[in-house]
């Protein structure tokens, strides 16, 4: 016979019985449906990632307390507290390597700000006043505070532009006194609107002098990190040299021992996360092959039950001259039509509930890219075939091997 009168009465078979082609291909359209979301979703999270890290900048040096190695992150990225930056070393930073424009030393904390009334959870950052240089951003109305505020413990605030709406509306902020948790600031600026960048809401935030920070609300005596921007991209690799030999030396380490910081810029973030999102995109990935492997079992199960089902119909294709590698490849495009045909149908549902995915992160104010790649739609074709190769030569054996004598004769 031609493959092509073959392909016909694969496609043939399988009309007849559409239900049950349907529910034959069902495990690999879930399973190729699961590989195309995760792929897609693996590289929507790189590409929300990459545009966070550039949303924050890419003249920007972090330098965060604790040692690690060059492809992982410190150990404070992980929520241990370590105490090895002090604010002096941001000071160092700023007026001893060159290429540097601006620093801030970070502390961080939560609580809640009270205005009469109204009330809203925050995030503050005990900040420099070089902050609004670092951060590239503005104010609204006010000002930043100065140098001395900064050194000397005073009690003033700039808001984010939506702790200023929940708490005043429209009403102007400037000079009023607002509570967090125990303590009465003075509200001195409130920030433009800036939105998401590096997975946090930026107008949330509420800015303090760090040694507010420090000694008032927090009580302690060392920073969380501190950012340091750099003049020009080009002149990021010196400038982090020159940070790490001056953190040594600040901190007195010798020669052949260890960091207790760790200075990483805008590109070796995006990388080490890309790692750690790619590894983890490859397991889940590994995991929904698994339903391709459930799926291409029940294929074989309803082949081989169709094998019992057509047996007179084999016999009498043998006995009018069919040869066995007829009604074996009959057999063989039978399931891969199936598994096939199911591929198509989970590549499109897979795509539709990618394309879901990233709309809806995109109205939550995500910066998600929806990527499906075309290696992803191959693959997932490929993989159909594979599996419907695999999982079909049991029944296409099974039926090439029957005695056409006792398959006539079969009821």
């Amino acid at each position: 016979m031609k493959i092509t009168d073959i392909i016909k009465l694969s496609f043939f078979a399988l009309k007849t019985n559409k239900v049950r082609s349907f529910l034959t291909g069902l495990g690999v359209i879930i399973g190729i449906a699961s590989v195309i979301i995760i792929m897609s979703a693996g590289a929507g999270a790189q590409s929300l990632i990459v545009n966070q890290l550039n949303s924050v900048g890419t003249n920007l040096i972090g330098i965060l307390p604790g040692s690690s190695d060059e492809k992982g992150p410190p150990a404070s990225v992980f929520g241990i507290i370590l105490t090895t930056l002090k604010y002096e070393d941001a000071l160092a930073i700023a007026k001893e390597v060159p290429n540097v424009t601006a620093v801030s030393s970070y502390n961080t904390g939560n609580g809640t700000a009270v205005y009469e009334d109204s009330q809203t959870d925050i995030t503050y950052y005990g900040v420099m006043s070089a902050y609004p240089l670092v951060e590239d951003t503005e104010l609204m109305t006010g000002r930043f505070f100065t140098e001395d505020e900064e050194k000397n413990n005073s009690r003033v605030v700039v808001l984010g532009y939506k702790v200023w709406q929940d708490l005043f509306g429209s009403e102007d902020a400037i000079g009023k006194k607002i509570k967090i948790n125990k303590e009465f600031f003075e509200v001195i600026g409130v920030m433009k609107e800036r939105g998401t960048a590096g997975f946090q809401n930026k107008d949330t935030l509420v800015l303090l002098p760090v040694s507010t920070a420090q000694k008032i609300m927090l009580g302690v005596n060392y920073v969380n990190f501190i950012r340091a921007k750099i003049n020009s991209a080009g002149n990021i690799d010196q400038a982090s040299y020159d940070i790490k030999m001056l953190l040594r030396d600040r901190h007195n380490i010798s020669e052949g021992k260890a960091d207790d910081f760790s200075v990483r810029d805008t590109k070796q973030a995006i990388d080490i996360l890309k790692t750690v999102t790619d590894a983890l995109s490859f397991f889940l990935t590994a995991i929904a092959g698994i339903s391709l492997i459930v799926g291409g079992v029940g294929v074989m199960n309803i082949m081989l039950a169709s094998v019992n089902e057509r047996i007179r119909e084999i016999g009498l294709r043998l006995a009018v001259g069919a040869k066995k590698n007829d009604i074996m490849r009959q057999f063989l495009w039978e399931t891969v039509a199936i598994t096939l045909t199911g591929g198509i149908i989970g590549i499109i549902i897979g795509s539709l509930i990618s394309a879901l995915v990233a709309l809806i992160a995109r109205y939550l104010g995500y910066n998600w890219d929806l990527i499906i790649s075309a290696g992803s739609i191959l693959l997932g074709c490929s993989t159909a075939v594979i599996v419907g190769l695999i999982f079909g030569i049991i029944p296409a054996r099974r039926a090439a091997e029957l005695n056409p004598i006792d398959a006539l004769r079969y009821e």
